[in-house]
């Protein structure tokens, strides 16, 4: 009912939605997702499974990989010759010679929607939520004084969207069930309370599957051609799996028919009952989303959802704080929710789409977006939920490798701008977003990140360094010695979708040097590959850095100062070194540079750009302004349902958020953790519990009057901690530690599985 008491960590409506976009609820686990409208009369679930694409290898458009499909071999040379002679040349003119039309990339494919048709009525007391402690979606209503209720989640153990639809009063539940598609490759039939869809896609042949059980307590069942009718039960549950005959593997792609494993995914969860099911969903999720709490003094007021965010202010209110947690642990909500080991990553959309045909494919932009989508797994303590990302960029090495040998006669593999389930490495031909030979530097620089999170040395052995190896070894045959300096510059280099192409531009820089710098210190750390890492070493002396200031005092986004004041691109790449990268440090000349050019580039941008925003100012250490960014993101760029927009939706914004608040109260890219570093004046007291740090630390604090009051670390691991605070350290019997001050520095050996306290 609308009267319940306040839950300052559900989204609750007083209506039913009516857009999937705007007003649907997402429940998900990692490779289903269901959006939950909520109707009275007429129930929508849409639902999607993860795998579910066109192109690919069969696809009747062809399927190259994004290779070249003629040979060129002089065309990328012929292109830096021209940019050392010429300086820049136009993206046309660059697409025009090395890229090509798409063929076979596909697109991420809604899989159909499941339809509850009940009895009409003037319904009461309506309320529709979706509680993020529990990640369990309801709708609840009166009609005729019978209090109906209906519940849905998404079960990782069980890979299972369960539905119970109960009523307070004995036999009052009735209606018909159904399924639709648009996939006009498919058939419907049913058998025992059992509704199959299954078909094959036309465009590539990929074979999918659906299935839905209905088990009704009391009243009848009758099953249609169809459809399957429920009358006067006293409740009923439904559960729903699907899957694809899609594998991750090179270069086919294709694995077993889905029947099998879907009918058992729904035979085991129908014999282990609701309660059953419920209790081990609830277990998962718990022992994920637990881990972190987040208080900023917030009062949750009793009104909806959409009504809390249009009255936000981005001031000091209570109500504006109990939004800004509520959009926090949201964003880690929709991580658990759309990646989950055993299926692919995150997506632009995380896992839930409405159409055949969404905005960019659904696809896997690496140019940020996918990236931008993990940030927040390691800071907001989900580190298990980074394993698809890994999977995934592990499987890309192949078609990679193959596309570096073929079209830069390089070893090692790379990924262009934008790929997709199918080991799409290679270029097509849209001419501000084609070419981004940077992006495989970019990816595995997160796999090394988990690294220094974890410090699990078999992790980086087995899964980071192969792919920064792979990386590396590309970039040491592909660099370009610049006529003008003798330095090594990235050529043909494009900074993102702005401006000419040229050689050395800033962000191509920056991100090959966080790339060596990596692969350097992983191979050291492993004591492997002397010979590489001499060769990493060396190009890194050579290696533009990427890092000029300007004529006005800019971080300049090319090698040659080209940057106007006035410019207020949604991008501002050239700052990957600040965020999410190591190399810029605040208060340098470098990062006092880098404020002049956020403060021209200004707050606005899409969803992602001022997620990216927050993010950047609070690695300036300036609270105040990524507290502004995060306003700028909820007043003009968020959703009624919480949703980032782009516009369209893309969840990537959701997750760059909480990575930006985690930034503004812990970080440690530096090899020291440092603690309220960006802390607005907004949030005067406050606590958090759970945050991550590299070095395998976890991180409570507590503040008041905008200053910590307690720090407590827990060490995972047997090692040195560093942390920038005043005060003394003690253990967990309260004696102090003996620790080494060095400025505003304090040092201690701690020990695996303790805690020390400070202040």
């Amino acid at each position: 009912m609308t009267g319940l008491p306040a839950d300052d960590l559900t989204l609750w409506y007083d209506r039913p939605a009516t857009d999937w976009e705007t007003e649907a609820l997402p429940i998900g686990n990692g490779a289903l997702g269901a959006m939950v409208f909520g109707g009275t009369d007429l129930e929508q679930i849409q639902f999607n499974e993860k795998t579910l694409w066109t192109g690919g290898p069969g696809s009747r458009q062809g399927y190259d990989f994004g290779n070249w499909t003629s040979p060129r071999p002089e065309a990328i040379s012929g292109v830096r010759e021209e940019l050392d002679r010429a300086g820049r040349m136009a993206p046309e003119e660059v697409a025009a010679r090395l890229g090509q039309p798409k063929s076979g990339f596909g697109a991420y494919q809604t899989f159909g929607d499941l339809w509850l048709d009940l009895p009409a009525g003037s319904p009461a007391d309506y309320r529709r939520e979706l509680s993020l402690r529990e990640a369990v979606a309801r709708v609840g209503y009166t009609v005729g004084g019978v209090r109906h209720t209906r519940e849905y989640f998404a079960s990782h153990p069980g890979n299972v969207i369960v539905g119970r639809i109960s009523a307070d009063r004995a036999g009052a539940v009735s209606f018909t069930l159904r399924c639709t598609s648009p996939h006009d490759d498919k058939r419907v039939s049913v058998a025992d309370g059992r509704l199959t869809m299954r078909g094959a896609l036309a465009d590539n042949g990929m074979r999918f599957e659906a299935q839905v059980q209905v088990v009704v307590e009391g009243g009848t069942r009758t099953d249609g051609a169809d459809r399957i009718t429920v009358a006067e039960a006293d409740s009923v549950v439904f559960v729903l799996s699907a899957g694809t005959d899609y594998a991750l593997a090179y270069p086919a792609y294709r694995g077993e028919d889905p029947h099998a494993a879907v009918t058992a995914a729904v035979d085991k969860a129908v014999a282990q009952g609701y309660d059953a099911l419920r209790h081990s969903h609830q277990d998962d999720c718990s022992a994920l989303f637990d881990r972190v709490e987040l208080d900023l003094g917030q009062e949750i007021p009793a009104v909806p959802t959409d009504r809390l965010l249009s009255a936000y202010t981005g001031g000091e209110s209570a109500a504006d704080r109990a939004l800004e947690a509520l959009f926090f642990q949201y964003g880690r909500y929709l991580l658990i929710a759309s990646s989950r080991a055993g299926s692919l990553p995150a997506n632009l959309q995380g896992i839930w789409n409405d159409s055949t045909s969404p905005a960019w494919a659904g696809d896997y932009h690496v140019n940020i977006n996918l990236q931008m989508n993990y940030w927040p797994a390691e800071q907001a303590n989900l580190a298990e939920t980074a394993r698809p990302y890994d999977e995934y960029v592990e499987a890309m090495m192949a078609p990679g490798r193959r596309t570096a040998r073929e079209m830069f006669g390089a070893g090692g593999w790379l990924v262009h701008n934008e790929t997709n389930p199918f080991g799409f490495t290679g270029v097509h031909d849209w001419a501000t977003a084609f070419w981004f030979p940077e992006a495989a530097a970019w990816v595995t620089r997160d796999l090394y990140d988990r690294y220094r999170f974890s410090g699990d040395v078999r992790y980086l052995r087995e899964t980071a360094y192969p792919a920064l190896k792979g990386a590396a070894e590309f970039w040491l045959d592909t660099l370009h010695t610049d006529p003008r300096d003798g330095t090594l510059v990235v050529s043909p280099s494009y900074s993102p979708e702005h401006g000419d192409f040229s050689a050395g531009a800033s962000m191509s820089q920056q991100i090959v040097w966080d790339l060596f710098t990596s692969a350097a210190e992983a191979a050291g750390v492993l004591e492997v590959d002397a010979e590489f890492r001499t060769r990493v070493l060396d190009a890194l002396e050579r290696l533009d850095p990427g890092l000029r200031i300007g004529s006005w005092g800019q971080l300049q986004e090319w090698k040659a100062d080209w940057d106007e004041p006035d410019n207020s691109h949604r991008h501002v790449s050239h700052l990957f070194g600040l965020h999410p990268g190591r190399q810029i440090v605040a208060e340098s000349p470098e990062g006092e540079a880098a404020k002049v050019t956020l403060a021209a580039r200004g707050d606005g941008g899409t969803g992602w750009s001022k997620a990216w925003k927050i993010n950047f100012w609070a690695r300036l250490l300036d609270g105040d302004h990524a507290h502004r960014m995060l306003s700028e993101l909820l007043t003009s760029s968020t959703l009624d349902n919480l949703w980032d927009t782009h516009p369209p939706f893309q969840i990537d914004g959701n997750f760059g958020a909480v990575a930006g608040i985690a930034e503004m109260l812990v970080q440690s890219q530096h090899g020291e953790i440092h603690v309220l570093p960006a802390l607005p004046p907004a949030w005067p007291t406050g606590s958090v519990r759970g945050l991550r740090a590299r070095g395998d630390v976890t991180v409570d604090v507590s503040w008041r009057d905008g200053a910590a009051e307690k720090i407590t670390l827990r060490a995972g691991r047997t090692g040195e901690i560093t942390i920038r605070a005043a005060g003394q350290v003690h253990d967990e019997q309260g004696d102090e530690v003996g620790g080494r001050r060095s400025g505003d520095t304090l040092s201690w050996d701690a020990e695996a599985g303790r805690s020390y306290t400070i202040g």
